[in-house]
C-alpha cells in the first residue's frame, strides 16, 4: 500500500510544474509572514482577546488550502470537468442565499454563516465558471452537438445578475474580464465580442446608477474632496513611508489604524513595513506565476486545457493587479484579495483551487505538450 501511494506521488511529482508550484508556495509563505506582522493589531482593534486570532485563522486556511491544492492537482481532465460542473452550480446556488438571508457587512449580502465561519460563494464561482466556460468554448470548436457558446453566454449573464444582486460590483467586473479573455481565445466572433462588450457596459452604466456605493467610489476617486478617502490615503502614505528598504517588521503604523490592513490593504502593510523591494518581489512572484502558466498554455495540444488555463491564469494576475491598484489608489477601491497573501478563508480556499486545477491541466502527460 505504502508503495503504491509513493510510486502515485513519485508520479505526480515528475509531471506537475514545479516552478508553477513553488510560486503558490512562495506566495502562501509570504501571506503568513504579512498576516504575523498585521494581524495581531487587527485583532485587538476588533476587540478580540487573543491579538492572534486571524493569524491562527489565516494558518489554518493556509494549510487547507495546501490539501486542497495537491488534491486537485491530481485529477485527471474528467474529474476536473466533474469538479467544476458541481461547484459552479453549488457556487450559484449558495449566491442566491446570500441575497436571500445572507450575512451583511457594509450593505452587501455576500456571505453565509456556516459553523462560526463566512463562507463567500462568489470565490468559487470564478475559478469553475471560467474552467466551465473552456470547456463549453471547446466543445463547440470540436463541433459537438451542443450550443456551447449560448450556454457560457447564459452561465456568465447568470453569474453576474446574480452578483450584481447582492451586490459585488468588483466580482462581476473580474468575471466579465476573464469570461472575455477566455472567449477571445477561444477564437474571436466579432458579433459574440460586441455582445459581450454591449453586455458590460450595460452593466457599468447600470451599476453606476442603481447601486448608490458603486458611485460614492468612483466619484470618491475621481474628486478625492467629494468623499472618505481615509483606507486608500493612509495606505499611500504608508507605502510612502516604507521607502526602499521599510521601517522593519512590526514597526508600520497603518495596521493599528486601517481596518482592512489584514486584508483588502495587506499590500500596503507589506510596503511599509519591508520596503519597495518586498513589494516588487511580489509583484515578480505574481508575473512569474501568470507568464509561466501563459507559456505553458500556447504548448499545450488540448484546447479545453489551452482556454482554461489561460482564464485561471489571467484571474490571478488581474486580481493582483486590481488589489495592488487600490492600494497604490490608481483604481478605485473594489474589496478584493491579493491571491494567497490576504486573510480570507473563503479565498484562499478558491485561489488554491484554481491553482490546484491550473497546476492539473498543465501535467506532463502523454501527448499532453507539442512537440519541441
Amino acid at each position: 500500500m505504502v508503495a503504491i501511494e509513493a510510486r502515485h506521488f513519485g508520479d505526480w511529482w515528475k509531471s506537475i510544474d514545479r516552478t508553477l508550484l513553488f510560486v503558490v508556495l512562495a506566495l502562501i509563505s509570504v501571506g503568513l509572514i504579512l498576516s504575523l506582522a498585521a494581524s495581531p493589531a487587527a485583532a485587538v482593534r476588533e476587540n478580540f482577546s487573543d491579538p492572534f486570532h486571524f493569524l491562527y485563522r489565516h494558518s489554518f486556511f493556509a494549510a487547507l488550502s495546501l490539501i486542497v491544492l495537491l488534491a486537485v492537482s491530481s485529477l485527471s481532465r474528467r474529474n476536473i470537468r466533474r469538479l467544476c460542473a458541481l461547484t459552479l452550480v453549488g457556487s450559484l446556488a449558495l449566491i442566491v442565499a446570500t441575497v436571500l438571508m445572507g450575512h451583511e457587512v457594509g450593505g452587501a449580502s455576500r456571505w453565509l454563516r456556516v459553523a462560526g465561519f463566512s463562507l463567500q460563494p462568489s470565490e468559487f464561482l470564478k475559478p469553475s465558471l471560467i474552467v466551465m466556460s473552456a470547456w463549453l468554448f471547446a466543445e463547440t470548436r470540436n463541433g459537438a452537438p451542443i450550443p456551447g457558446r449560448v450556454i457560457a453566454f447564459g452561465l456568465y449573464l447568470s453569474s453576474v445578475i446574480l452578483l450584481m444582486m447582492q451586490p459585488d460590483f468588483g466580482q462581476s467586473i473580474l468575471i466579465t474580464l476573464c469570461f472575455g479573455g477566455v472567449f477571445f481565445v477561444s477564437g474571436l466572433n466579432w458579433r459574440w465580442m460586441a455582445g459581450l462588450a454591449t453586455t458590460a457596459t450595460a452593466g457599468v452604466i447600470s451599476a453606476w446608477m442603481f447601486l448608490p456605493y458603486v458611485a460614492t467610489r468612483v466619484e470618491s476617486f475621481l474628486n478625492p474632496d467629494s468623499g472618505d478617502r481615509y483606507q486608500t490615503e493612509t495606505a499611500i502614505a504608508a507605502i510612502s513611508r516604507g521607502g526602499l528598504m521599510g521601517v522593519g517588521p512590526g514597526e508600520g503604523i497603518i495596521k493599528r489604524s486601517l481596518p482592512d490592513s489584514h486584508s483588502d490593504f495587506i499590500f500596503a502593510v507589506a510596503a511599509e513595513e519591508f520596503g519597495l523591494m518586498a513589494s516588487l518581489a511580489i509583484i515578480g512572484l505574481f508575473s512569474i506565476l501568470v507568464a509561466r502558466a501563459w507559456m505553458n498554455a500556447l504548448k499545450l495540444t488540448d484546447h479545453f486545457a489551452q482556454l482554461a488555463v489561460t482564464g485561471l491564469a489571467l484571474q490571478f494576475g488581474l486580481q493582483a493587479v486590481i488589489n495592488i491598484g487600490v492600494n497604490l489608489d490608481i483604481i478605485p477601491p473594489k474589496g478584493m484579495t491579493l491571491p494567497f497573501i490576504s486573510y480570507g478563508g473563503s479565498s484562499m480556499l478558491a485561489l488554491a483551487m484554481g491553482a490546484g486545477l491550473m497546476l492539473a491541466l498543465t501535467r506532463r502527460r502523454p501527448g499532453a505538450y507539442l512537440r519541441a
